[in-house]
């Protein structure tokens, strides 16, 4: 492992055998692991929040690639985390995926397109999304 690199492990929330292949589930996979809820708990209330929020039920048939920020990020609020920005606009990236940059504890980390799990310092993902510790972090959700 490199100076900057962050640990990974492979940690797919316990997703079902049907969605092996699926990479795009990154929001439910996240919320999954940071909770401790079940993947199907997870898809319930993820599918639940999408319908509140105004799109047709046709759209939670999709993987989730899609998943607006804005429900995923009410969601997250609802479920008692807090939302930290580490990258504004305008200011270039301060934060990168590394464990040294980033608090302990469990969060749930916002990269370019995708959302992944740092639990005591760890990814728990089904890849390694930290490009050696250089991936930008746009911003976090936390517990106190």
């Amino acid at each position: 492992m490199k100076n900057n690199a962050i640990k990974w492990i492979y940690d797919d929330a316990g997703r079902p055998e049907t969605l092996k292949d699926n990479i795009n589930d990154s929001v439910c996979r996240s919320i999954a692991i940071a909770t401790g809820k079940g993947y199907e708990e997870i898809t319930n209330l993820l599918n639940r929040y999408i319908i509140d929020s105004g799109y047709d039920e046709a759209y939670i048939k999709n993987d989730y690639s899609r998943v607006a920020k804005e429900v995923a990020h009410k969601l997250l609020l609802d479920l008692g985390f807090i939302w930290k920005p580490t990258m504004l606009f305008g200011k270039g990236c301060k934060v990168h995926l590394r464990k040294s940059e980033l608090p302990n504890g469990t969060l749930i980390v916002s990269i370019s397109k995708h959302l992944t799990c740092i639990v005591d310092g760890i990814i728990h993902d089904i890849y390694d999304p930290s490009r050696l510790g250089n991936r930008c972090v746009y911003g976090f959700y936390y517990k106190n």
